[in-house]
């Protein structure tokens, strides 16, 4: 029998409320500059720590052993869907938290403003993370100039910092497509080409973006630091079941960056704005009633990760702990706090490391440590398992299944 078949068959409705609060980019490694400690084991936690002494820990593997994720399929696996199976475009993500209604044959790409040199190589991936104002201000330019590439629209939309979308709009178009981006600096951006080269929809899209590139680059030349871009996720939408009819709960996601907002929409949750982790956690309160399943978003730990920044991660980590009890208020029946997968800061980004879990409920067994962290999450209960077991632990933990058999 299929798993999720399985699954379904065994789920029972219950009143229970589960809660999936996800630290972006939280594991990390313990290194002989930083003593051999993580940022999350540096960081002075004692609402975390309180919470651990109650709880199960484990770490988990958000794809497969070493197998580094990005953000959507990080977050896919901790929604309860292989992230194997349901491969979903940035572009796609990023277009659906901006608002943007994507309509069948759309081909969206996430875009960074980025710096280049005079010879075309890329020599800052984030432009040095540019307001938010500065990006709505080049992609005006951009927007007003660039509307229409031969029969296709062309649709511009700004993100945060130095994000923003590019939607596609014609006929005759598919994704997905090898990234503008070289993925580091020191090298130029790589021309995009068709996951499947006998697909005529990828090849013209292919020619689509070379297109865009041509007409835009001249429009920022003269910008500084942002006088370029990177592209990657070009994909167009595909279906996924959606979570409430996969496990029979109410849904809703408090996140603050687009990205996330367009994960949790693809799969049917409810978005709730909020812009500070204070703000998403006095809006949890007051819509504890109304859903059944949250998901809480914290993007900063993630942030410093990538800058290689051990202490701004600790902080931001003791940041998010300081807020907690506000949440706290209105404990879960389940609750689990995580990473969508590991930023360790000697790497500067998303690396293969399982991430750590906590598990908090009635029903899940004390692992008997005092603290949360990698070290702890490595000896406990809940072991190594994949990522995308985690939502069938916390219905485990709210007496959603049925007995298996006789």
């Amino acid at each position: 029998m299929n798993l999720d078949a399985l699954y379904s068959e065994l789920t029972l409705k219950t009143k229970s409320k589960l809660v999936l609060i996800v630290l972006d980019g939280l594991g990390d490694i313990a290194t002989r500059e930083q003593n051999f400690l993580t940022p999350l084991e540096a960081a002075a936690t004692p609402h975390l720590d309180k919470l651990a002494r109650e709880s199960a820990q484990g770490r988990m593997i958000p794809v497969a052993p070493g197998i580094s994720p990005g953000s959507g399929p990080g977050h896919l696996g901790l929604f309860g869907y292989d992230p194997l199976e349901f491969q979903v475009g940035r572009g796609v993500i990023e277009a659906l938290g901006l608002g943007v209604e994507l309509k069948p044959g759309d081909v969206a790409a996430r875009a960074n403003f980025a710096t280049l040199n005079d010879s075309g190589i890329v020599t800052d991936r984030r432009a040095g993370r540019i307001p938010t104002e500065t990006c709505q201000k080049l992609c005006a330019m951009l927007a007003a100039k660039i509307k229409k590439l031969g029969d296709t629209d062309v649709i511009i939309q700004a993100g945060k910092e130095h994000r923003f979308v590019v939607v596609f709009r014609g006929r005759g178009l598919e994704g997905p497509l090898t990234d503008a981006d070289p993925n580091r600096e020191g090298f130029p951006i790589p021309a995009v080409h068709p996951r499947d080269e006998a697909n005529a929809g990828q090849k013209k899209m292919a020619a689509l973006i070379a297109e865009f590139y041509a007409a835009a680059l001249p429009i920022l030349a003269r910008e500084k630091p942002a006088n370029g871009f990177l592209m990657r996720g070009i994909a167009h939408q595909p279906h996924i079941p959606l979570f409430e009819k996969r496990y029979q709960l109410r849904p809703a996601c408090l996140a603050v960056y687009p990205m996330y907002k367009g994960l949790a929409q693809l799969v049917g949750m409810k978005k709730i704005e909020a812009q500070t982790i204070q703000e998403q956690f006095e809006r949890y309160l007051r819509e504890y009633d109304n859903f059944d399943f949250f998901f809480i978003h914290y993007k900063y730990t993630d942030k410093s990760g990538e800058d290689g920044d051990f202490v701004g991660k600790m902080k931001a980590i003791e940041y998010f702990d300081a807020a907690l009890p506000i949440f706290l208020r209105k404990k879960p029946d389940v609750l689990v706090i995580t990473g969508d997968h590991s930023t360790p800061c000697a790497i500067k980004g998303h690396s293969w490391h399982p991430q750590p879990v906590l598990l908090h409920s009635a029903f899940c067994g004390s692992d008997k440590l005092d603290r949360f962290t990698e070290t702890g999450a490595n000896i406990g209960s809940l072991g190594i398992f994949e990522s995308k077991f985690i939502i069938r632990l916390m219905q485990a933990n709210a007496r959603m299944f049925d007995k298996f058999g006789a």
